[in-house]
C-alpha cells in the first residue's frame, strides 16, 4: 500500500543480488559494499520437497546464520519456524476473509505475538489487531494496537494506533491514473497533533518508474527502477537534505 511507495527501492550504498534456480532450489547471492570500501556476502537457497519448505537458509558474511522452515498440516494452516538472532514458532491460519497468527519465542520463552484481521471485500474493509505479550519477567501487555483499512477503486486509505491506543497513524495512497500514484503518512497524537512522516509519488516514465519522497526530516529522496534487460532489474538512488546540501547520498542496486 501506502508504506510500498515510500519505503520500497529507496537503495543505499551498492549492492549487487544474483539469483539463480538450480534444479528444485533457488540460490541468492547478496553481495554488499561497506563505507570502507569492503565487500560482504550472503548466500541463501530455498526449496520445496514433499510437502516441506526451506524458505530461507542463508549464511552471512559475519558467520551467522538464518533459517526459515514451513509446513502445511492442513488446507488453511501454515506452522513455521524461524531463526536468526532468536528463535520462533509461527502459525498462521486463513479461512475465508480471516486470517489469522501468532508468534511464539521458543528460544527463551519471552514473549508471544498474535494478530487477526478480518476483511469484507465487498465493502472494501479490512480491520486486524495485534498485541504482545510478555512471558518472562513482569509478565503482561507490552503492546497492543487496531487498525482499519478501506480500499475503493483508486483511492486506498489505513488508520492505525500505536504505542498501545496513544497514537493515530494515517496513511493514503491514491492512483491519479495508470502512471501517476502519490501517498502520504502521518502521525497524530496528544503532543503533536499532526506530523507528516512523508509524501511521495510515483510516476511510470517510459524510461523507467520513477519514485520520489520528502520526509518530516527535510530530507528528499528520489529513486528510479529500471529493467535494463530480462530479469536485470537496476534501483538507482539519491537522497539530500533540504537544509544542508552538501549532505548528499547515493545509492546502486542490481537485481539479475
Amino acid at each position: 500500500m501506502h508504506t510500498d511507495l515510500l519505503n520500497d527501492d529507496y537503495v543505499s550504498g551498492v549492492s549487487l543480488k544474483a539469483k539463480k534456480n538450480a534444479g528444485i532450489t533457488t540460490v541468492t547471492i547478496e553481495t554488499a559494499r561497506g563505507s570502507g570500501g569492503a565487500l560482504s556476502s550472503k548466500v541463501a537457497t530455498k526449496f520445496n520437497y514433499a510437502g516441506f519448505s526451506v524458505d530461507k537458509g542463508q549464511l552471512k558474511a559475519d558467520g551467522g546464520r538464518v533459517l526459515e522452515t514451513s509446513v502445511v498440516p492442513c488446507p488453511g494452516c501454515k506452522i513455521s519456524f524461524k531463526a536468526d538472532k532468536g528463535a520462533d514458532l509461527c502459525v498462521d491460519y486463513t479461512k475465508g476473509n480471516l486470517f489469522v497468527t501468532s508468534v511464539l519465542d521458543v528460544l527463551d520463552t519471552s514473549k508471544f505475538n498474535a494478530s487477526a484481521s478480518l476483511a469484507h471485500p465487498t465493502c472494501g474493509f479490512t480491520v486486524g489487531g495485534f498485541t504482545n505479550y510478555s512471558l518472562s519477567g513482569k509478565s503482561g501487555f507490552t503492546a497492543y494496537d487496531l487498525g482499519l483499512k478501506y480500499s475503493k477503486g483508486s483511492l486506498m486509505a489505513s488508520v492505525s494506533t500505536a504505542s498501545k491506543l496513544s497514537a493515530i497513524n494515517i496513511g493514503l495512497l491514491y492512483k491519479v491514473n495508470n502512471d501517476l500514484s502519490i501517498a502520504s503518512q502521518t502521525s497524530h497524537s496528544s503532543s503533536n497533533s499532526c506530523n507528516v512522516l512523508a509524501v511521495g509519488a510515483l510516476y511510470k516514465a517510459p524510461f523507467g518508474d520513477v519514485k520520489a519522497k520528502i520526509g518530516s526530516n527535510g530530507k528528499v529522496h528520489a529513486s528510479l527502477i529500471k529493467e535494463v534487460a530480462p530479469k536485470v532489474m537496476v534501483k538507482a538512488s539519491g537522497s539530500v537534505s533540504t537544509s544542508d546540501f552538501s549532505d548528499f547520498t547515493t545509492g546502486l542496486g542490481i537485481e539479475i
